[in-house]
């Protein structure tokens, strides 16, 4: 009888996950996108981090350069179809590739009951995520379909089941963007292009660190049936398996990285 082959392999022949490959964040200076360059990283893609703000895109930079990874930053405004065109064609000019994009800019949460937000700043906040995901996806898309491969993450997610009072904007805009994740997923399967996108209840350590903030963390993890909650290294590691061979079989779905506390 043939033996079967070892689950685990010498050290030396370890592959890291995303080994030659490339990856785009939008919003790369900020904690979930840092979270998740950190990750890619750390499993070998060569990151290239877009954002409106140098200084922290920077910050994220030396902490991954720091630890041995390829990473460039630019500036980069992700409600300009142009610029945003013009830097990822730059960056498949120089790799030869797209193979991850991800955008992970939200609009400023409005936390108030939707009869006390103006019109007018709730359709300018909805409209700005959903303007930024549609550039951005578009710009990757061409790159993806060329090469007939490549990942679209995105991350917040739609959570029917669990609705709650004074969420304003944020909720609906996760919901905006799912909707609009579902029509990418069916129009670019057929060009081997996977999308997925993060599902989570909250992310308690990108909370401040202020009294203020203490019920909302508690209440998520207390929505966990482990009474857990995902940290900034879980949304960065699992990430980096959906994004790798590892998680080929996952497209046009979420994945629940809520511990439980999450239905969608």
């Amino acid at each position: 009888m043939p033996s079967r082959p070892s689950l685990f392999s010498d050290d030396k022949e370890k592959k890291m996950l995303l080994e030659n490959k490339t990856a785009v964040i939008y919003g790369g200076g900020g904690s979930i996108g840092g979270a998740m360059a950190d990750a890619f990283a750390a499993q070998g893609a060569r990151v290239f981090l877009a954002g409106r703000t140098p200084a922290t895109l920077e910050a994220v930079a030396d902490r991954i350069r720091a630890a041995g990874g390829q990473v460039e930053t630019a500036v980069v405004d992700a409600t300009d179809a142009a610029a945003v065109n013009d830097h990822i064609d730059a960056v498949a000019e120089k790799t030869g590739s797209v193979d991850i994009s991800v955008n992970v800019i939200t609009s400023d949460g409005l936390f108030q009951p939707l009869a006390d937000i103006s019109t007018p700043n709730l359709v300018a906040a909805v409209g700005r995520s959903l303007t930024t995901h549609l550039i951005t996806t578009k710009a990757a898309a061409r790159h993806m379909v060329k090469q007939e491969s490549g990942v679209l993450l995105f991350f917040g997610g739609s959570d029917h089941a669990n609705v709650l009072p004074g969420m304003g904007n944020v909720q609906i805009g996760f919901d905006a963007v799912e909707s609009l994740r579902k029509q990418w997923a069916v129009e670019l399967a057929p060009h081997g292009v996977r999308t997925v996108t993060l599902l989570t209840g909250g992310i308690v350590d990108t909370f401040p660190d202020i009294p203020e903030m203490e019920a909302p963390r508690q209440s998520i993890i207390n929505a966990s049936p482990l009474k857990r909650a995902a940290t900034m290294a879980d949304v960065g590691n699992v990430a980096a398996f959906v994004a790798s061979e590892h998680g080929r079989s996952i497209t046009s779905t979420q994945v629940n990285i809520s511990f439980g506390a999450c239905y969608g």
